[in-house]
């Protein structure tokens, strides 16, 4: 294989002309995901492709995988899932904390059929929910080991009879023999390693994927944060994680951390199949990841023992980085990669203070497999998270809203199934190639793109538009704020009025009267200026970890609508369907024609409710 041809020089900007000189389709590509791993295995087969720790207390006892190790344990797990039944259109669910069983797993799936990962501590209606919208028949997942929550939920979904199969995982490094399983009738359950001992590990026995078949169903948080399934085929995916991996400041030597969540499309396009492209190694965290506060501890001297050039989190990963001091050699860190969410500049200056490594930005969403703008050290713009990623084009219409084409953009979203397997559908989100991203963006004349707000997350006071963004930024300057939201509360007379949501460093808190004020100097659009500013533990997220801003409004809606009324009834909020509603009780011997009319006031869904929450 052409090596110069397959990873062209790509250190910034600058290059992505000469990249596009060539198609995508010229330079080579392994055509799906088990091509990756088979290439992998054949060029590099001694080579340490995994290291997973089992958690952060005991790093140093971690498990090694070569390449080759790697594709034989594909082998095993791909085979045991064909012989379950599993074929191409079939989809295989994964209910699992990351541990080295999960990683495999999730290949393994992609192998056989198509992978359905769930975020093992979702309530276990909505892991129900959405492994019947994928039509999942065979599920792997964390076994008791892991604890009791995702366990239970592993055996709900079992008691249901919506699967028949249950392959349970152990965590890494687990020794001896595990806890006994219980008997479900017409479900078969069994240990993965117990089930995979006599697969044959030289080959897949199964037919393999093809580029534009689907390799997996990823459930996005979404701005309702009511989860959908959006399908990425295998091209999707090896695009993608190419265009993340050809980036010519890292070698192939060069060692990545991982600890975000694998049902999440950073850790798997980011954290496995880019480096499984390149030959990199990657340290895997345990199964807490990011959540496991000893992680923290331990981070710098994780970074000397296995030199890592870089690693992939979230906001406040290096808000918390920030603040432990550097008690090792950390100079093979390159760069820290960020994402999911905007980078408040105070996290910025903090991390980048304490360590001297820059943070890069990136954006995507699971719409676009992953990742779609990026930055590059020494090669960003203020108020700036990049710049496309090559053969991805962008474009802005009229009404501001970003939008993305190429060969990353999804195949639609789960509506139902067929004879011939999932059934798609854009759902609104594309057109004619383009995938409307719901975000509010410019791009500037050098091709930087700078996100400006969610077009959902618009507030709209007496008919004009307030850019929630401008509120957060001025807010985000105040030196004991390290998140904020703004969102809109409905107004009697205004329609609605904007109010925000900060969370703030240790120590004693600053008044909200003094965050108002702080606001008010700040803003230069007066109508943008909150009406109050609400102290919060931490901004409500998704499923997959994405700010979740219809909570802030719901709460929003409640305190408005309590306020106005009064004693005169007690207020509840709802949210289905992505939609606001507001139950209100009236107190005993209220007129309920009084409480109407001030409900009718504001543009708010209502209904009266009896004490018990029952519709009257």
């Amino acid at each position: 294989m052409n090596t110069s041809l397959l990873w062209p020089e790509y250190t910034g900007p600058a290059d992505l002309p000469a990249i596009e000189a060539i198609s995508l389709s010229d330079r080579g590509l392994p055509v799906t995901t088990y091509d990756v791993l088979c290439r992998a295995a054949e060029q590099w087969p001694a080579r340490t492709a995994l290291t997973v720790m089992p958690d952060a207390d005991r790093w140093r006892h971690h498990a090694d995988f070569t390449f080759a190790d790697l594709r034989a344990a594909v082998h095993r797990t791909a085979n045991l899932l064909h012989d379950l039944g599993v074929r191409r259109t079939d989809t295989v669910g994964l209910l699992a904390p990351n541990c080295l069983e999960a990683i495999v797993s999730t290949l393994a799936a992609q192998t056989a059929g198509i992978a359905a990962p769930v975020q093992p501590t979702l309530a276990e209606s909505t892991v129900q929910e959405l492994l019947a919208q994928a039509g999942t028949r065979v599920l792997l997942a964390a076994g008791p080991e892991f604890g009791e929550v995702v366990w239970a939920t592993a055996l709900g979904v079992a008691r249901s009879g919506s699967v028949d199969a249950v392959v349970v995982l152990r965590p890494t490094g687990a020794q001896g023999t595990g806890p006994a399983l219980p008997s479900i009738d017409g479900v078969r359950i069994g240990y993965l390693a117990d089930l995979t001992a006599g697969m044959p590990a030289d080959r897949f026995v199964g037919a393999p994927p093809v580029a534009q078949e689907l390799a997996a169903v990823f459930h996005t948080g979404g701005t309702t944060g009511r989860p959908k399934l959006a399908a990425h085929t295998h091209a999707n995916e090896v695009s993608d994680a190419w265009m993340i991996a050809a980036d010519s400041t890292l070698t192939d030597e060069s060692v990545l951390f991982a600890g975000l969540p694998l049902f999440h499309v950073n850790a798997l396009v980011v954290t496995l199949l880019a480096p499984l492209l390149r030959g990199q190694r990657v340290i895997w965290a345990g199964p807490l990841g990011y959540r496991d506060v000893g992680l923290y501890g331990e981070f710098w001297r994780i970074v000397e023992h296995f030199r890592i050039a870089t690693v992939s989190g979230v906001p406040t990963v290096y808000q918390v980085l920030a603040q432990c001091p550097v008690d090792a050699d950390i100079s093979s860190l390159r760069f820290a990669m960020v994402g999911a969410s905007a980078l408040p500049p105070a996290v910025r200056t903090a991390f980048e203070g304490a360590t001297g490594v820059p943070l890069i930005e990136g954006y995507g969403l699971t719409e676009a497999t992953c990742a779609s703008v990026r930055g590059f050290a020494g090669r960003q713009r203020l108020g700036a998270i990049g710049v496309r990623l090559p053969y991805q084009r962008l474009n802005v219409t009229s009404s501001g809203i970003l939008q993305i084409a190429g060969p990353t953009v999804f195949a639609g979203y789960v509506v139902g199934r067929d004879d011939r397997g999932l059934v798609l559908d854009g759902l609104g989100k594309l057109a004619d190639g383009w995938l409307d991203t719901g975000d509010l963006a410019r791009i500037d004349d050098d091709g930087f793109v700078h996100l400006t707000g969610r077009a959902k997350d618009l507030i709209i006071r007496g008919g004009h538009n307030i850019d929630p963004g401008i509120i957060e930024e001025a807010l985000l300057t105040h030196p004991r704020v390290v998140a904020a939201a703004a969102v809109g509360r409905p107004d009697r007379r205004a329609g609605e009025v904007p109010v925000a949501y900060v969370v703030l460093t240790g120590g004693a808190a600053p008044a909200e009267d003094a965050l108002e004020s702080w606001a008010a100097a700040h803003i230069p659009e007066q109508a943008a200026v909150p009406k109050a500013v609400h102290v919060i533990d931490a901004i409500p997220t998704t499923a997959v970890g994405k700010p979740y801003k219809l909570a802030l409004r719901a709460d929003a809606t409640r305190r408005a609508v309590q306020d106005e009324l009064g004693p005169a009834g007690s207020v509840d909020v709802e949210i289905t369907d992505g939609t606001v509603q507001v139950a209100v009780t009236p107190a005993p011997g209220v007129d309920e024609s009084r409480v109407r009319a001030t409900l009718e006031a504001f543009t708010v869904s209502w209904r009266f409710a009896d004490p018990a929450g029952a519709s009257s």
